[in-house]
């Protein structure tokens, strides 16, 4: 259950693959145009609800409740060697240093 005042995200499709224009790769015109907002509710509901949120910039947006107290999933992808080597060299153009003497 989510109280009136919550913090959640929503889902809405806003155009089916169908409605999409056609001037759009191909891959992108198979799939529907989706929005997900974070808002304050306005209401109590129930995951999978219909409700309406007001946003921090005050918007206030309708769609399916699908989370409450929705937390930053931060992903800067996997790692790259090629990045930690660059480090390495760049310490030792900087500093004249290695990177484990920084």
């Amino acid at each position: 259950m989510a109280a009136k005042g919550d913090w959640v995200r929503i889902h809405r499709v806003l155009l089916s693959a169908q409605e999409r224009t056609a001037n759009l790769p191909e891959d992108t015109k198979k799939v529907p145009f989706e929005m997900w907002v974070k808002g304050h509710l306005l209401m109590d509901g129930e995951i999978g609800d219909e409700v309406v949120v007001r946003t921090v910039s005050g918007r206030e947006e309708h769609g399916t409740l699908i989370e409450v107290n929705p937390q930053f999933d931060v992903n800067f992808g996997r790692f790259v060697p090629e990045i930690l080597e660059m480090d390495v060299r760049l310490r030792r153009a900087l500093f004249g240093k290695e990177a484990d003497e920084a």
